[in-house]
C-alpha cells in the first residue's frame, strides 16, 4: 500500500488596507500586513500554501463562495481604515466577511479583522472615547469563559499583547461570547457565530513582532507626541530604538523591566498564542473532516 503525503494548508489572508498604507509597510518593514502576516503562520506551520486577496483596491478579485471553501482558514489583517466610514473599502470587507461567515470556513481576525467580524454580524464600532491603545494592549484578562477557550489557552491570567488601535467595539453582535476585556476596551477577544460560522478575533495584534511595531510607530512620532505617549521627538526615538534592541535581544532584562513588558510578549512562540491556538483547534481539524489534512 502506497501512503500518500498530506495536503499542504492552504490559507487566505485578507489585507484590509489601502495601497499606499500597504506600501508604507513594506517600505519600512519589508512586507505588507498580508505578507508580514502569512510569514507568521508560516513559522508557526511551515509548508502552508498561502494566497493574499486586497479587497481595499478597487477592482479587486475577491473569492465567492466556493473559493472561500476552498480555503482551510482565512485571517484578516489590521487596517488604517475606519469601520465606521462607510466608503466602498470598508463595505466591501464587510460584503466579504459575511461571505466567509456563510462559507463556515475557519476565520481569525487581529484589531480591524475583530472589528469586521463584529459589524458583519451585526456589532457596531466607535473611536474608544478612552483613547487610543498604543504600542502594547496591558493588562488584558480573559473572561470566565475566555479562561477555559481554546483560542486563549495558556495564556496566564492577565497578559500584555502587542496593539495600535482607536477604534473598539461598541455594540457586540448577536452570538457573540466575549473572551477577554481590559481596561481600555471590553471586547479585547471574542468568539462570533454568525450564519453558520464561527469566527475567532483579538483587538490586539499577536502577529506583530516588536520591529514591525517600531516600522508602523515610526511613522506616527508626532501623533505619538500628540496625544502624550511620548514627550517629544528624542524620546518617541529612545522609545523606538530600546523596542528595536528587545526585538533582537529579548533577552535584555534591563530594557524588559523598563519597559514592563515579560515573556508574554517577548517570546516569539508565546507572542502568538492565540495564532497557534486557532491553527490547532479550528484550521486543523476542519482540513482533517474535509480529508484535506
Amino acid at each position: 500500500m502506497i501512503e500518500t503525503s498530506a495536503r499542504p494548508l492552504r490559507l487566505l489572508f485578507v489585507d484590509g488596507n489601502m495601497r499606499d498604507t500597504r506600501e508604507g509597510l513594506r517600505q519600512s518593514y519589508g512586507m505588507a500586513y498580508g505578507e508580514a502576516y502569512a510569514a507568521e503562520i508560516a513559522a508557526i506551520e511551515p509548508g502552508i500554501v498561502s494566497d493574499i486577496c486586497l479587497p481595499a483596491d478597487e477592482g479587486a478579485n475577491l473569492p465567492d463562495g466556493e473559493g472561500l471553501e476552498s480555503y482551510d482558514g482565512i485571517f484578516l489583517t489590521g487596517s488604517a481604515l475606519h469601520i465606521y466610514d462607510t466608503a466602498p473599502p470598508v463595505t466591501r470587507q464587510i460584503d466579504l466577511m459575511r461571505a466567509i461567515y456563510a462559507s463556515g470556513t475557519p476565520c481569525f481576525g487581529s484589531c480591524w479583522g475583530i472589528q469586521i467580524g463584529s459589524v458583519a454580524a451585526g456589532g457596531t464600532v466607535a473611536a474608544n472615547p478612552k483613547g487610543r491603545e498604543t504600542g502594547f494592549a496591558r493588562k488584558i484578562t480573559p473572561t470566565e469563559a475566555g479562561r477555559s477557550h481554546a483560542l486563549l489557552a495558556s495564556r496566564p491570567a492577565a497578559f500584555d499583547a502587542p496593539a495600535i488601535h482607536l477604534d473598539t467595539i461598541a455594540l457586540p453582535a448577536h452570538g457573540t461570547t466575549i473572551l477577554a476585556s481590559n481596561a481600555y476596551s471590553q471586547v479585547q477577544a471574542a468568539e462570533i457565530r454568525h450564519n453558520g460560522g464561527t469566527f475567532w478575533g483579538v483587538q490586539y495584534h499577536p502577529e506583530f513582532s516588536l520591529k514591525q511595531i517600531v516600522a508602523i510607530l515610526d511613522r506616527r512620532v508626532p501623533l505619538m507626541i500628540k496625544e502624550g505617549f511620548r514627550k517629544d521627538e528624542a524620546s518617541a526615538k529612545a522609545w523606538l530604538d530600546d523596542m528595536l534592541t528587545l526585538d533582537a535581544e529579548p533577552g535584555r532584562q534591563d530594557l524588559a523591566w523598563a519597559h514592563g513588558l515579560d515573556r508574554e510578549v517577548l517570546d516569539a512562540e508565546r507572542r502568538v498564542t492565540e495564532l497557534r491556538n486557532f491553527m490547532e483547534h479550528r484550521v486543523k481539524p476542519h482540513a482533517s473532516a474535509r480529508g484535506r489534512a
